[in-house]
């Protein structure tokens, strides 16, 4: 026969699969290190490219890169290229930002609303620039207004972005009694020392 346990231990419990456990939502840091930043980059993943912001994201930046592509044949002022590069730049930022799950460990910074400011910064300035290269030439060369429609669409889908952006700010609600002192109970003077 196999000897008794002593009366006051406890047969130890099976130890779960930690890859196997879903990360729940309301606890933070159940999962460390290196386990925890892969199911923060697919959860991050899963949101970003599902919900139709990546698409757009990407579908703006190859308007973009297409007109980059377009405006190396053509003579063009300067400035249209230092915006389109800028906000090539700043696409890929975003792109990376929520593809990496930086946002996620940045939370001092509100990103949804810095990506909604930086949609409707990007539809401004590129529908400008496109008044602006409509104004400053005489004629309108073949692959030059072919640049000019793509940042029109690069634009549009900026807003398109917006649109999905307000579907986030939709669920979210404002804690009105933040601060407050609670019915019936009456704020303590401050005491004397």
């Amino acid at each position: 026969m196999a000897p008794k346990a002593a009366s006051g231990a406890k047969p130890k419990p099976k130890a779960k699969d930690p890859k196997t456990m879903p990360q729940p939502k309301d606890q933070v840091g159940t999962r460390t290190g290196c386990r925890r930043y892969r199911w923060e980059i697919q959860d991050s993943n899963k949101q970003f490219w599902t919900k139709g912001h990546a698409e757009v994201k990407v579908l703006s930046l190859v308007c973009l890169l297409g007109t980059t592509a377009l405006f190396h044949s053509v003579a063009v002022h300067p400035v249209l290229r230092v915006i389109i590069m800028m906000e090539i730049t700043v696409f890929i930022f975003f792109i990376l930002l929520y593809s990496f799950a930086i946002n996620r460990y940045t939370s001092f910074i509100l990103w949804p609303v810095t990506d909604l400011l930086n949609d409707l910064i990007t539809c401004a300035f590129l529908l400008g620039a496109v008044v602006y290269g409509v104004r400053i030439r005489s004629t309108l060369p073949k692959f030059y207004l072919m640049g000019l429609v793509l940042m029109v669409a690069a634009g549009f889908f900026a807003l398109i972005d917006v649109g999905l952006q307000r579907n986030y700010f939709v669920g979210t609600t404002v804690k009105k009694d933040v601060g407050d002192v609670p019915k019936g109970k009456a704020p303590e003077p401050p005491k004397k020392a």
